[in-house]
């Protein structure tokens, strides 16, 4: 298996790795969401990523906006997939992310 790996150069011009950073929108008791945070756990073993857990119960305006889409998975305020996750398709939309 072929992983790709984001390699970034920094400010001196030396190549470093870089992983993704995911924010993982999410609420308690809520078994989609369950799921989904164990698929990002094991793409997490093959794709470098951060992810930050959100809890949308702590804001009115992500209770709002994502009230009846959680899980919601973003990369840099782009949303990849929401509600029922799949993990083969987030894998390979993870994997043409440039960031």
């Amino acid at each position: 298996m072929i992983t790709r790996v984001r390699i970034k150069k920094d400010e001196k011009g030396m190549l470093s790795m870089s992983p993704l950073s995911i924010t993982f929108y999410t609420k308690h008791h809520c078994p989609l969401c369950d799921k989904a945070h164990t698929i990002l756990e094991e793409l997490q073993e093959e794709i470098p990523m951060e992810i930050q857990k959100v809890d949308i119960y702590r804001s009115d305006e992500l209770i709002e906006k994502y009230g009846m889409m959680i899980p919601v998975i973003t990369v840099a305020d782009e949303e990849i997939q929401y509600g029922q996750i799949h993990k083969e398709s987030l894998r390979k939309r993870l994997l043409t992310i440039d960031k």
